[in-house]
């Protein structure tokens, strides 16, 4: 698969929970290579906090699996990005409770307490030094690692001087086709 990378300006996107400014190249771990912790309160163990956030990103994983649905057919219904809904599912971004009452509509499976949880706990945005060893990962780090000073350039032109949020801004992942040969291309 050949990568295409778009950057551009996106006010206020209405397919995203928060006041969204830019989309940017990014991607999300596939869930065999996905290590997630999460921030602890001053109760809890951080093996158990660990362990429990690994058993509910199985059990959602496991859901989402049994009821068929893409990321992109569960983000149309919650009305949010398809690399959100991913975020969400893997234990990277906190569900708002707008979009808690549509997931409990779509996927009645999930149980009030993982819903709870989901918004109750403050992911931690990280990752583990691993997954730059996948290839999607890693042609992704190096698209952007290649076209970071472009991209840069035209933030500045767009926006002026600043730094772009990693956490606040809009992101969704797609495919076209190729000119050329009539291939698949990921459009982030």
């Amino acid at each position: 698969i050949n990568m295409m990378m778009r950057t551009s300006i996106i006010p206020n996107s209405p397919h995203h929970p928060h006041k969204s400014y830019m989309t940017t190249p990014t991607t999300t771990p596939t869930p065999t290579t996905t290590t997630t912790t999460t921030r602890l309160s001053s109760s809890s163990s951080s093996s158990s906090s660990t362990i429990d956030t690994a058993e509910r990103i199985q059990r959602l994983l496991s859901i989402k699996k049994q009821s068929g649905l893409t990321y992109d057919q569960i983000a149309s219904h919650l009305g949010v990005t398809n690399t959100y809904t991913a975020q969400l599912f893997l234990g990277q971004a906190r569900l708002q409770t707008e979009t808690a009452h549509k997931l409990s509509n779509l996927l009645p499976q999930i149980t009030t307490q993982d819903l709870e949880d989901m918004q109750q706990t403050f992911p931690m945005r990280s990752f583990d030094d691993n997954i730059l060893k996948e290839p999607n990962v890693y042609r992704t780090h190096e698209a952007v690692m290649h076209y970071g000073q472009a991209i840069k350039s035209i933030i500045n032109e767009q926006c002026g001087d600043g730094i772009m949020s990693a956490i606040d801004f809009y992101c969704d992942v797609g495919t076209t086709v190729g000119k050329t040969h009539g291939e698949k291309r990921v459009v982030i």
